[in-house]
């Protein structure tokens, strides 16, 4: 009886353990508009991602067209709000073409930021060193 009492704990500890271990879901929409400063692009795209709270991890896949050539760099900068220029957080590791995928283990200090809706992710082009389009990253529903 009293191993099984413990069994019993053990199954409900590991249970309350694995619901503690959120995994949250984000996303943003890349435009020309929304990049800082705006570029006459007909670049569209979406991001989305997940986030692992226990192990930092960030997932991301982005799907993007329109741009005025081969995208030559992209990453999330942080932190700032929409509008604002920052520096880059996380870089996007090559291949750069449509659909992007990447994961990183973010610092306390990004998590925060991805948190608080102060990371955004952009691509650059040649024509577009700048960036060409770029989207806040928000919590998705």
């Amino acid at each position: 009886m009293r191993t099984a009492s413990v069994v019993a704990a053990a199954v409900l500890s590991l249970a309350a353990f694995a619901a503690s271990a959120e995994t949250m879901k984000f996303k943003a929409t890349l435009s020309g508009a929304t990049e800082t400063p705006p570029p006459d692009s007909k670049g569209a795209g979406t991001l989305a991602a997940s986030y692992d709270a226990e192990t930092r991890t960030l997932a991301w896949t982005v799907d993007y067209s329109g741009l005025t050539g081969p995208a030559t760099a992209a990453h999330f900068h942080g932190p700032a709000p929409a509008g604002k220029p920052a520096a880059v957080e996380v870089p996007q590791q090559p291949p750069l073409e449509s659909p992007m995928k990447g994961s990183a283990v973010l610092t306390p200090e990004q998590a925060k930021d991805l948190m608080d809706g102060m990371l955004y992710f952009n691509i650059h082009t040649a024509a577009h060193k700048p960036g060409e389009i770029r989207g806040q990253v928000e919590k998705a529903m």
